[in-house]
């Protein structure tokens, strides 16, 4: 990987890697520690994060919660809130000059993952790493293709070290 790697986790695979400790996801983990990629986020997401840290059937102390979203929040650039956009038009509410308004985009069908897709437009990320159905059945939609690609953690470290078992 020559190129700067940007990359937008969903909560899930936050979740997998820092929370569950998915063996899978050791490689992207170690990636990420060695800062060969870097992560986006907004607002929102971190917010979804706090949410499911908090579910009951997770278990997770209230001190336990707090350090791993402030460890993630640590990790990621934080980008500033966009304008909701219609998913098939540009159109969007006033919002400040500073602030690009996100490229045309596709419906999720989880509208609650559409937020990942805008984070990722935004970010200009080259990867939207999930494991969710919805957002992975929209890396062969011609408006996401073209920007980042949609790919599974584990098909991302397959296609980020072809030749570095190393870190697999």
């Amino acid at each position: 990987m020559n190129a700067p790697v940007r990359l937008v986790l969903d909560t899930n695979t936050v979740l997998a890697i820092w929370m569950f400790r998915d063996p899978a996801l050791q490689s992207l983990e170690r990636l990420i520690a060695g800062g060969t990629v870097t992560l986006h986020s907004r607002e929102d997401a971190l917010e979804e994060l706090r949410r499911v840290l908090a579910y009951s059937q997770f278990g997770v102390a209230i001190e336990a919660q707090a350090q791993l979203l402030a460890a993630y929040r640590a990790r990621v650039m934080v980008l500033p809130a966009a304008a909701a956009v219609t998913p098939g038009t540009r159109e969007a509410a006033p919002q400040p000059a500073s602030i690009d308004l996100p490229p045309l985009l596709p419906q999720c069908r989880d509208r609650d993952d559409q937020k990942f897709l805008e984070i990722a437009a935004q970010a200009m990320a080259t990867h939207l790493v999930t494991r969710d159905k919805a957002l992975l059945k929209l890396a062969r939609h011609r408006l996401v293709r073209e920007r980042f690609a949609i790919l599974t953690p584990e098909r991302f470290v397959a296609a980020a070290l072809p030749d570095n078992a190393a870190l697999r």
